[in-house]
């Protein structure tokens, strides 16, 4: 692919990376990869984000706590959050949002209120956020419509055509993963055909969820390829334009502009 990719959303922070994370981080960019967002769960990691994007040039950070991670929050956290958020390679907050999937999560009014806190936080620093959403649905469209002032992605989008189309006429965006290549991945497909082109970011949730034909291995940005080229056929476009719009919505996004 001659144009280069932007994977919105990579989890290098994380253990599954421990025995050869500058390895594989150093190899990205001769894989066509120019840009990738790392997203932190909980306040270590986004440290941790953090400090790896302060290392690579092309790695940029989110700070958050995700919903799976918030049984011990304290509102206290928000300051740490924010020290971490006002570092120059911090483009996001998240990954935030609410996940109902696992009975064994956080209570969700406790979810609830910590997604709120960091939308509130992402309004004051005026930040886009980075939102997860799992078997949550109404209700993560209920708070975002709370905030009207803070712009946000649906990250791994899992979610039916008419929310994603409620999303962008909110002003939202809609990230796609591997999971696009997936034989069974009806509803992402039917949202992908959706949503406009210039509403689409693309990622790959790395470690997680690696595309065909890599389905069930670790996963890394340069798997972001095959991301890419099913939307593109999906959308009846070429890889390269896939890529050239996408990069181009990322860097807007992030406000990534260099």
């Amino acid at each position: 692919m001659s144009l280069g990719l932007f994977d919105t959303h990579a989890h290098y922070d994380a253990r599954q990376f421990d025995p050869d994370r500058d390895e594989v981080l150093s190899a990205l960019p001769g894989q066509g990869v120019e840009l990738v967002v790392d997203p932190g769960c909980d306040l270590p990691s986004s440290a941790s984000a953090v400090a790896l994007a302060e290392r690579y040039p092309f790695l940029y950070a989110a700070v958050g706590v995700h919903p799976e991670e918030c049984a011990g929050w304290q509102d206290g956290d928000l300051q740490e959050l924010e020290a971490l958020a006002r570092r120059s390679k911090v483009v996001a907050v998240g990954e935030i949002g609410l996940d109902y999937y696992w009975p064994e999560n956080p209570p969700r009014e406790l979810q609830r209120h910590v997604f709120q806190a960091q939308m509130a936080l992402a309004q004051e620093l005026d930040l886009p956020v980075i939102v997860h959403d799992r078997e949550a649905h109404g209700d993560c469209l209920d708070i975002v419509r709370r905030f009207p002032k803070v712009r946000g992605v649906f990250h791994c989008f899992s979610g039916s055509a008419e929310m994603a189309l409620e999303l962008v006429r909110l002003g939202w965006m809609i990230s796609f993963t591997g999971v696009l290549t997936y034989k069974n991945a009806r509803k992402a497909v039917e949202a992908a055909q959706a949503v406009p082109l210039e509403r689409i970011m693309i990622e790959t949730d790395s470690p997680y969820m690696a595309p065909v034909p890599h389905r069930g291995e670790r996963n890394h940005s340069g798997y972001v390829a095959y991301v890419c080229r099913r939307l593109a056929e999906i959308k009846g476009i070429s890889a390269d334009e896939c890529s050239e719009v996408t990069m181009a919505n990322g860097r807007d996004f992030f406000h990534i502009l260099d």
